[in-house]
């Protein structure tokens, strides 16, 4: 049976409009949510009017190229999430994007009805939908206020806008920052709000990819005792062959709140674990259970550590192989081939080597230092 609709819904957003947009008081918070009313003073502020065209206008050809480029890790692990999103939609009229940082779209699946303007316009790589080009959308609200959003037709600021519904969440990267967002969209579709929750569990399936894909030695998925560990609940936490912090999920942040107040350089494991940080690499190497381990808050989590599978590292430091299987390298071996290549990728430039693998610069020149000697 289809869950009944408020009839008053649309008249609502009306009236709320007709208050903020006229400035002549500040909307009810009952007819409008707080962050709306945010987003439409910001449009007011950059001298945007709600009645002018959108152009959904294109970055250039140059700049689309730069921005295909650095961010082709967000594209690769997002497509997985994107082709289920289109799968789980396909009936509704909703289709996904995705956007970098900046608003930019960068990729989008689904059901997209091509000879629809409105819907081709905005899927376009490379078209530019951020606040300030495009005004109130979840893409760039979930981008300013940096949590899930969910608005519907005449909440947009743009006439032009108003005939989208769209959920969206910005996407957080394995060092913290924001990295984009992903938008679920319908264009004149029935409101569907339950798909703020989606948005929310595929941002958490994109953001989880992207952490494991950075270079790690080990990775623990912590989880608090009771749950049952391997799935997208986890926190996830890099670390390089010292124990050191190399990446860290969203779910971490929220377990360890000290990895929100800085950059991941310079955390080490034992700043968290109440215990010797070997025992978490003796664990991995054994490929054991789950383990109970305590925070210095005193709080206890649950643990599994494993070690980066070597077909993965391998992938990243040696070419494609055919015939028979390459032999597993030792795991000093990957780490050494590892920073030889970040450090060629960049040219020979350390600080850049060292962003590009998820460690601090005195670990670069330390590593090569010792790969120098032992050669």
């Amino acid at each position: 049976m289809a869950v009944p609709r408020d009839p008053d819904r649309l008249l609502r957003i009306a009236q709320a409009r007709q208050q903020a947009l006229q400035q002549t008081l500040a909307p009810d918070s009952s007819l409008i949510e707080p962050w709306i009313a945010r987003s439409w003073e910001r449009c007011l502020a950059l001298g945007l009017a709600p009645t002018q065209r959108v152009a959904f206008a294109a970055v250039s050809s140059a700049e689309r190229h730069r921005t295909e480029e650095a961010n082709r890790a967000l594209v690769l692990a997002a497509r997985p999430v994107l082709e289920q999103l289109g799968r789980a939609m396909m009936d509704t009229r909703y289709f996904a994007i995705l956007t970098n940082q900046h608003g930019v779209v960068v990729d989008a699946h689904g059901a997209i009805d091509r000879s629809d303007r409105r819907a081709d316009l905005i899927t376009r790589i490379g078209t530019d939908l951020s606040e300030s080009s495009v005004g109130t959308t979840a893409i760039g609200a979930a981008l300013s206020e940096l949590a899930p959003v969910w608005l519907h037709r005449g909440e947009h600021f743009f006439d032009d806008t108003s005939d989208y519904s769209c959920a969206g969440a910005p996407l957080f990267g394995p060092h913290g920052q924001c990295v984009g967002m992903l938008d679920l969209t319908g264009v004149q579709a029935v409101e569907r709000p339950e798909l703020r929750h989606l948005v929310v569990q595929s941002a958490r399936s994109i953001e989880n990819a992207l952490t494991l894909a950075q270079a790690h030695a080990v990775l623990l998925r912590l989880n608090w005792p009771g749950r049952t560990l391997g799935d997208e609940t986890d926190g996830l936490l890099g670390l390089d062959v010292d124990g050191g912090i190399t990446s860290a999920n969203s779910a971490a942040r929220q377990l360890m709140p000290q990895l929100n107040q800085d950059v991941l350089e310079g955390w080490h494991c034992r700043d968290f674990f109440a215990l010797p940080f070997e025992k978490l690499f003796d664990a991995a190497r054994r490929d054991g259970p789950p383990l109970e381990v305590p925070l210095w808050s005193g709080l206890r989590l649950q643990l599994l550590a494993r070690r980066q599978s070597r077909h993965v590292l391998a992938r990243s430091t040696a070419p494609a192989q055919t015939g028979a299987a390459a032999p597993a390298m030792p795991l000093k071996d990957v780490e050494s081939a590892l920073i030889q290549k970040a450090v060629r990728d960049a040219r020979g430039n350390v600080a850049q080597a060292a962003r590009l693998l998820g460690i601090s610069r005195a670990t670069v020149y330390r590593k090569l230092g010792q790969m120098a000697k032992s050669g």
